[in-house]
């Protein structure tokens, strides 16, 4: 026996124990104040109704993306525009047996029994950025996103501030509950004022073009077209152009390339509703509900927004969207 190699020996079988516990934490998080195997890891289904090319849920994404690479959390990502479609991924997360969901409740009709019935079957769900008078009833454990009504009557005071005489609302979606309450809130808060509607194919950009020039051409009384996304406000621009129209332009919703345009003066500003912080708190929310039972918003709404874009906050604005979290 050689009692100096033995206790070298002891040594290094401690280290090795150590390190393979220290690798049985991979993909989870331990819990706090334990030296016990970490949590297994979380897969949360992020649902969305974003439409094929809209920078807006990019935004989204990146945000879910942190909170998940912070939470050890496996991410599944999925978008369908129609309710139904939607609706259908929610059903195969629930076959899947995932751990929870994140869903956006744009048309709530459609979402409500398949979202109950992931709670009924122990898979909680959030919902974000759509369904602010739905996520209750629907069994929604939290609700992250933006008042869209309050967010319309803003916007529509804000342009009658500026000295807007004549409204125009684009929707890029009709039935989309919170684009609804977007135009419905403009009108209201733009009041006694005219406000027009003008409902265009959110999915063909060339026809969105078409259909605003069209309508400035109809009514050149038109000074104010607000559009109820970013990518729409760039294609509004360039529709007013073709129209030989003064008619100024403004947005909900903000991406990378707003930022510019604002300070171009081409967009008189945007209402900012947090994208970025939607798909985190979505995130998050989940994997502390799984941690210590937490419920963010105890039972009511947490609001993002909204929050007015313009000239005067621009450069501070301008450094966060370069980054993809504005």
């Amino acid at each position: 026996m050689n009692p100096m190699r033995d206790r070298k020996l002891l040594a290094v079988a401690a280290l090795l124990a150590l390190a393979l516990c220290a690798c049985s934490g991979k993909g989870g998080r331990t819990s706090a104040g334990s030296a016990g195997p970490a949590e297994p890891a979380m897969t949360v289904a992020v649902i969305t109704h974003a439409a094929p090319g809209d920078t807006f849920w990019d935004i989204v994404r990146k945000g879910a993306e942190a909170a998940a690479a912070k939470d050890h959390v496996v991410l599944r990502y999925s978008s369908d525009p129609s309710g139904g479609g939607q609706a259908t991924l929610v059903q195969n997360a629930i076959d899947s047996r995932l751990d929870a969901i994140a869903v956006t409740l744009a048309k709530p009709e459609a979402m409500a029994e398949v979202v109950r019935k992931a709670s009924a079957a122990g898979i909680p769900v959030v919902a974000f950025n759509a369904g602010l008078d739905n996520w209750k009833s629907a069994g929604a454990l939290s609700y992250f996103g933006s008042d869209d009504g309050l967010a319309g009557v803003d916007a529509g005071k804000r342009a009658a501030a500026d000295g807007a005489r004549h409204l125009l609302c684009v929707s890029q979606e009709q039935g989309h509950v919170a684009l609804e309450a977007r135009c419905d809130g403009l009108t209201k808060g733009f009041a006694p004022r005219r406000a027009d509607k003008v409902y265009v194919i959110g999915t063909d950009m060339p026809s969105v073009r078409s259909t605003i020039a069209a309508k400035l051409k109809q009514d050149p009384s038109i000074d104010l077209i607000v559009t109820l996304g970013a990518p729409f406000a760039l294609t509004a621009i360039q529709a007013v152009k073709d129209a030989g129209s003064h008619a100024k332009v403004a947005t909900f919703d903000t991406n990378p390339q707003i930022p510019a345009v604002i300070r171009s003066g081409a967009l008189q500003w945007a209402i900012d509703q947090q994208p970025y912080l939607q798909g985190y708190l979505a995130v998050d929310s989940l994997w502390l509900h799984r941690m210590n039972g937490n419920v963010i918003g105890g039972g009511a709404p947490v609001l993002t927004g909204p929050y007015f874009v313009d000239r005067s906050n621009i450069d501070a604005i301008e450094r966060f969207a370069a980054r993809g979290t504005r």
